[in-house]
């Protein structure tokens, strides 16, 4: 059997340029929107007040966007992929228009509900539909553009932010979003492909493994915002035991959130979701970055702001190389070097964290940030199409594949509170508060090694390509 695998080229992707743009700037939106209107929020809240509920901006959209992840499966049985495609932009718009009409700090939190229902509705989608809309062999491709797409709106994000903030227009900011969610949105019925699915299905709802979830996200997003250490230990402890509960729930229900095969015994899929969510929840570091390269670095504002984005570009820039790996081996490989890359590289950063560093020192951050950021990039798109073809069932593939929004969103809110917790433990020191932050990501990232093993050691033999001679983007010779 052929060790290698059929990768589609960029080009080939091409040809599908319409279906690529409305995937990707799904994503794209929603992922500029979260850093966008972090640089904004202090022009805003200097305008329209509620400096008391600033933090809760995060934590609404977080949870709204964990939410519409999990009822996209929901949204292609009632209303087909392009039905789904304009409701999620439709639902965006519309949080980014009530953002930019605010008049006080509660009308703009339920915007920004809002718009996490239309981010987390099309974050979900993107990947779904790569399954669904791409020829099987472009899938690789289709995950490292809608995965770069999270690392680019990082880097996008607080730049065009800034430059909104810097000219007191914050609310034209929010119309620019809705402008522009409006035009994708147009395209949508030229671009989209027939689904062939049968519209107006019921899909019951995993109600109870939905308000556990829920609660997880509720209890990480408000651990994140405190700043007492034990406080957010204990809510950190909930979390994962809310977790547990949902594993359980899921395991022992036939409606559920994820695939069905998560759970079985023997699955990969499972250790698939957990490195994917150990790798993203690395990108948490970029929050405190700007302040370590201030407060140690000495650095301006706007450099200090490109080394909180140097991460985000590595991973962005490293998947276009990495999506063109065709030997299985080398796609295991990269499986497993991926988070490795990322812990050494956030451990050497760690290590260079120490005050009144030179400028020699301070610039050298920069390539080991990009190197550690490489290693998601090396990793995120293989991991994705593992779990894309983990199943033969167009159904159960399809929630697969929207899962790995679920994941990601979901390891986004743990990252932060855990990014908190670390410096808070570090505190006051800020040496030692970056130290803590960085060897405690390593160390987690380095746990993704261990879980992308597991999944080669369970047998990565997917049923992708069986029937044309193929060996699946996933497994091994």
């Amino acid at each position: 059997m052929d060790s290698s695998q059929s990768v589609g080229s960029w080009r080939e992707l091409g040809s599908h340029f319409g279906t690529a743009v409305v995937l990707a700037g799904g994503v794209l939106v929603g992922a500029v929107n979260i850093y966008l209107a972090a640089s904004l929020l202090p022009t805003a809240v200097a305008d329209i007040g509620g400096e008391r509920l600033y933090a809760w901006n995060m934590t609404v959209f977080l949870i709204a966007q964990v939410v519409a992840t999990m009822l996209v499966s929901r949204a292609l049985a009632r209303s087909g992929d392009i039905g789904s495609y304009l409701l999620g932009f439709g639902v965006f718009a519309a949080g980014s228009v009530l953002c930019a009409a605010s008049p006080a700090m509660p009308v703009l939190l339920v915007g920004r509900g809002v718009q996490g229902l239309g981010a987390g509705l099309l974050t979900g989608l993107g990947f779904a539909l790569i399954h669904s809309a791409l020829p099987r062999h472009l899938w690789v491709r289709g995950s490292a553009l809608i995965s770069a797409m999270f690392g680019l709106g990082n880097f996008v994000g607080p730049a065009l932010g800034g430059l909104f903030a810097q000219f007191g227009s914050w609310r034209l900011a929010f119309v620019v979003l809705a402008l522009v969610s409006v035009m994708l949105a147009a395209l949508v019925p030229r671009v989209l492909p027939g689904s062939g699915r049968a519209e107006g299905e019921t899909v019951p709802v995993a109600m109870r493994s939905l308000l556990l979830v829920i609660g997880a996200a509720g209890v990480v997003s408000t651990a994140g915002i405190l700043s007492n250490a034990l406080a957010m230990a204990i809510l950190l402890a909930l979390a994962l035991a809310l977790i547990w509960a949902f594993v359980r729930t899921e395991k022992r229900t036939s409606v559920r959130v994820l695939p069905r095969l998560t759970y079985q015994a023997g699955s990969t899929l499972r250790w698939v979701y957990l490195t994917i969510a150990l790798l993203a929840s690395g990108v948490a570091v970029e929050t405190f970055l700007p302040l370590f390269s201030q407060r140690l670095g000495g650095l301006p504002p706007v450099a200090a702001g490109f080394f909180g984005a140097a991460l985000s570009l590595g991973w962005s820039l490293t998947q276009v190389v990495s999506s063109s790996a065709r030997r299985a081996q080398t796609v295991r490989w990269q499986r497993v070097a991926g988070p490795g890359l990322l812990a050494t590289g956030l451990a050497v950063l760690a290590l260079l964290q120490y005050p009144g560093a030179s400028l020699l020192v301070v610039i050298v951050w920069l390539p080991v940030l990009f190197i550690a950021g490489a290693g998601i990039g090396l990793a995120m798109p293989h991991l994705s199409v593992a779990a894309m073809a983990s199943t033969t069932d167009k159904q159960e593939g399809e929630k697969a594949a929207a899962a790995i929004a679920t994941v990601l969103t979901m390891a986004t809110a743990f990252g932060a509170a855990l990014a908190g917790l670390l410096v808070n433990l570090g505190g006051p020191s800020l040496v030692s508060s970056a130290r803590w932050l960085l060897f405690g990501f390593a160390l987690l990232s380095a746990l993704g090694m261990l879980t992308a093993l597991r999944a080669d050691r369970n047998g990565t033999h997917f049923a992708q390509g069986r029937s044309e001679g193929e060996v699946g983007a996933t497994c091994g010779p």
